[in-house]
């Protein structure tokens, strides 16, 4: 139950990523340039993966760290999937602006992302158990 919850949540993040483009190519990059809205744009999407997923996680009933980074593993493989299924398959896009942003020596932050994505859900299991253990009785 807990993953088809987890790929609920996976396409509510496609859907607000689709959203994050959309605000960061059309309101912030004509103020700061392309380079600047992809710094910007990805460090907002890195907190709303944060956000929403700790939400989901404090939701689920006792999930052990296995799960969690099954979790994240499984949104990890769903969004590179994406990626590439739909810029190849859809947009047409040549392989090399596929890859170009997993080049982090350039300055490309697309790696954060998937790692965020990744291990989002540990760490926030990890604040709710925190969180929980401080809680008065």
């Amino acid at each position: 139950m807990a993953f088809a919850r987890a790929l609920g949540v996976w396409v509510f993040l496609a859907v607000l990523a689709i959203a994050n483009g959309i605000v960061r190519t059309t309101c912030i990059e004509p103020r700061v340039g392309e380079y600047g809205g992809h710094v910007i744009g990805s460090a907002v999407f890195v907190v709303v993966i944060f956000a929403v997923t700790f939400v989901f996680v404090g939701r689920l009933p006792a999930p052990s760290r296995k799960r969690l980074l099954g979790i994240g593993l499984f949104w990890l493989a769903l969004t590179v999937a994406f990626e590439f299924l739909f810029g190849r398959g859809v947009a047409k896009e040549p392989w090399s602006v596929l890859l170009a942003d997993y080049n982090i020596f350039r300055g490309r932050l697309w790696l954060v992302v998937l790692a965020a994505t990744c291990l989002a859900p540990a760490i926030c299991g990890r604040l709710v158990e925190w969180l929980d253990a401080r809680r008065p009785d």
